[in-house]
């Protein structure tokens, strides 16, 4: 029993399932010829892929077996959800830089080594970074500061 509970048994078993997924959502797109290509043809493709790659992971797992499952740190899987949901609902609101600082802000307290001076440092860069990347180089229409930038 222990060799279905093992980190890699499991995930094998997600991609899986993911593979799954895809396969339901995408069910209605038509799926062409390989010489014409219908809009379900890549996404069919890829989730018998990754169908294909948990079958193995799966299967490798049962015959040499992983570590163990260890039980789940619900303090970093819970801030670090809080902090993309304040994100998202920041980002039309108040702008970029609001969001991101609420991201990293909030994203850092999950870890137990939190360093102010790298999490400053961090909010910096990633805001410069996000604002040449996505403002300037990629010229899309989104504001750093709402009603400013």
């Amino acid at each position: 029993m222990s060799r279905f509970l093992s980190k890699d048994f499991l995930a094998g078993l997600m991609f899986v399932a993911f593979g799954l997924v895809a396969l339901y959502f995408g069910h209605h797109l038509a799926v062409g010829t390989g010489v014409r290509m219908g809009p379900g043809y890549v996404p069919r493709a890829l989730s018998y892929i990754l169908m294909g790659l948990g079958g193995i992971i799966c299967v490798f797992a049962l015959v040499s077996g992983s570590e163990p499952v260890e039980a789940p740190k619900w303090k970093p899987i819970t801030l670090v959800t809080i902090g993309i949901v304040c994100f998202a609902l920041l980002f039309e609101r108040a702008g970029m830089l609001p969001a991101l600082i609420a991201l990293v802000g909030i994203s850092s307290f999950a870890n137990e080594e939190f360093k102010v001076v790298e999490v400053l440092g961090n909010m910096v860069v990633l805001t410069i970074l996000c604002v040449i990347v996505f403002k300037l180089g990629l010229g899309m229409n989104i504001s750093v500061i709402q009603g400013v930038w």
